[in-house]
Parts: structure tokens; sequence; C-alpha cells
């Protein structure tokens, strides 16, 4: 029997509760108040449309296990931990820049941690053949010490460490392209020569001052850490270039044994809190070739856990083509909705910037990674 793709959802995830402001700052002064941009909505939305198109008829659905305390405080400090719990018991607040925390979302974020770990017992079991854990809160940038950017534990860190204990895997590669840098899983393994972290972001976004290319790693960890800052207005075609001509190559070289992607659908056409320009397809084409990196690499290992993306009306459309891309099958949503609207962006042309900043990963990273190669010819 053909194994499926597992997704994994919680009606708790949408219980998280942000409070309201606008966008990502706080109601007051001249802040009316509003619904905060990290709300349940997109998300919740997702799993609207798979179930009204029927396409979760053709998922696995498993079921998320709250993680322990004790694999959260292998990757944050214990300190941090009873912070967050501290807030959650009470009346919430900030667990450190912008890192909201309701009551109840203690547990709501063990949650989210184990349902990352969930996907990762599944695909390391043969299971399923890849999972999509629709996770909240999203964690990637979440430090050791600090939330951040409404992340309160860093997920996909929490499984990467989890799969390696449990699993005993020695080569893990861990790709997010989330539209903000993933800081923290940067923060997390940046000496870590078992993980391989490729953020793949929009440069001089969130958070101020980071995911800048010469950030390489340290110690054993040199070369482990890779930063592709992408121009503002990338889209599908930029993307592309950089897996194609940055990510397989590196992968490819890596070897993984598993593979898990920070997947914030942030870097669409219409997001608030950013400025590039991937369609719901260029999503599906980007999920279809880091699922066919997994399926050469790592016999198609491969965990991709939700992040960020703000636009409730489209995120739902992208979330659901790398759906697709996993499963390998087609929905009943045969069109982008969106697509008249986009008429006219240049979202399929590889523009001269986004092939430079490319281009200049390449150049610093091939130092590190013999499958790079370098063009000198422009």
């Amino acid at each position: 029997m053909e194994r499926k793709t597992g997704f994994i959802s919680h009606e708790s995830y949408f219980w998280h509760d942000t409070g309201n402001g606008a966008l990502s700052l706080p109601p007051g002064g001249w802040i009316e108040a509003d619904e905060h941009g990290e709300s349940p909505k997109s998300k919740r939305r997702i799993k609207n449309l798979l179930e009204r198109s029927e396409f979760i008829e053709n998922l696995q659905i498993i079921k998320p296990k709250a993680a322990d305390r004790e694999e959260i405080e292998k990757i944050h400090e214990p300190s941090y931990v009873e912070k967050v719990k501290n807030l959650s018991d009470a009346n919430g607040g900030d667990a450190g820049l912008a890192a909201l925390v309701g009551r109840g979302s203690y547990e709501i974020a063990l949650l989210s941690a184990g349902g990352t770990m969930a996907g990762v017992d599944s695909v390391m079991k043969g299971e399923v053949q890849n999972v999509y854990a629709l996770t909240r809160p999203p964690g990637h940038h979440a430090e050791k010490d600090q939330g951040m950017g409404f992340c309160l534990f860093n997920n996909v860190a929490i499984a990467a460490n989890y799969a390696r204990e449990k699993y005993g895997l020695k080569r893990i590669m861990i790709l997010d392209w989330d539209v903000h840098h993933g800081n923290g899983t940067e923060n997390i393994f940046y000496n870590d020569p078992e993980v391989l972290f490729i953020s793949l972001h929009q440069e001089l976004n969130f958070p101020p001052n980071r995911g800048f290319i010469e950030h390489t790693g340290t110690q054993e960890g040199e070369g482990y850490n890779v930063n592709i800052p992408l121009p503002a207005g990338t889209g599908n075609a930029g993307y592309k270039y950089a897996l194609e001509k940055v990510v397989a190559p590196i992968a490819e070289e890596f070897k993984p044994e598993l593979i898990i992607v920070s997947a914030g659908q942030d870097a669409n056409v219409f997001d608030p809190l950013a400025r590039m320009m991937v369609t719901a397809e260029g999503f599906g084409e980007i999920a279809s070739l880091v699922k066919g990196m997994a399926e050469t690499l790592c016999e198609g290992r491969l965990v991709v856990s939700h992040e960020g993306g703000y636009s409730a009306a489209y995120v739902p459309f992208c979330s659901l083509r790398i759906i697709e891309s996993l499963t390998g099958l087609k929905s009943k949503v045969t069109a982008d909705p969106y697509q008249e609207v986009m008429e006219g962006l240049p979202v399929n042309i590889l523009k001269n910037d986004q092939k430079v900043a490319v281009d200049e990963v390449i150049e610093l990273q091939s130092k590190y990674w013999n499958n790079l190669k370098v063009n000198h010819y422009g």
C-alpha cells in the first residue's frame, strides 16, 4: 500500500491568543485596536480549504502529542521556559521581542513542538511518505533564551534534536523558506556540524541585522550555516534559482538523513509583512524541488512545519499547493483565484539583482562546499 502524506493539526493551535493589535504592534496611542497579525485566521483557513476541497481525504491524519518540558529544555534555557509558563499561567505578556503569550499558550506551545516531533516519528518509522504539520505558535525566531517575532519554542529545532537523539541521525538539514530570517534556528545550531541550516529570506527584513551571508557558523559548525538573503521583489524565478544553484548542490554534498522545513508562506505576493512575489504555484514548485531532494538523498524523509504567513486570504492557497506537491496529487482547486490580480507582475522573471544576490552566496560558500559552481562570467 502506497504511503500517504501525513497532516498534523489540532484545534488548540487556533486557541493560542495573541490578543489585539495592528500587524505586529500592540494597540495604544495612535494604534487603533485590531486583530493581531499573528492571529489564527490564516492557519484555520488552510484547514478549512483542505476540508472544503475534500483534499484532506488524501492525507493521513496524525494526532500531535505535547512535547515534554525536558525536550524543550534541551533547546531552550530552563529559565526562559519557566518565564513562558509563568506568563501563560497568569494573564499573558511578552516573552521577548514580540513573542506574545496568552493564557494557556504554554501548553499550546508544547503541543506545537510536539506536532513537529510527531511528524519526525511518522516519517522515520515509514508510516507516511512525508508530513505537513500545521503548527501554531510558530517557532523559528525563538532563540535559546528568548522568544521573538511571534515565536515561543523553536519547533523545528526541538524536532531536529529529537530526531538526532531518538533515531541516531548525524546529518539533518533544516531549510527555512519563511520570508524572515530564521535567527532562532541559526542561534541554536550555529556551532553544530550535524545540523545544516539554510535560510532563504528577504534581505534587511526582520529581525534587524541578522541573516547576512557572512554568518556561516562557528567552531565545528563553520560552513554549516547558509544564509541566502534575497532582494525585495523576488518571485518564483528567484527562489527557484536559489534552490537549484545553492540549496540542491549543498544538500547533495551534505547527504542529509532527514530534511525539516520551516515553511512560512509570507514570501507571497500579498503578505503585509514582506515585499516578495512568490505565488501559490511558486510555493508548489518550491515544495516539489525540496521533495525531490528528499527522495534522492534521504528516502523521501521530509517534515514540513508551518511558520509564518499573514495574508489570510492567500496563504491557504499557497499551503494547498505545497501539500499537493508533497502528495503528488492535484486538488479540485485547479486555478489560483488571484491569478488575474497578479497579471503583469514579474513573478517568473529572474531579475539581475536576484541573480547577483544568489551568486554572492555561491562565491562565499564555495570554500565550504565543492559542489557549488562559481560563475565568473555573469
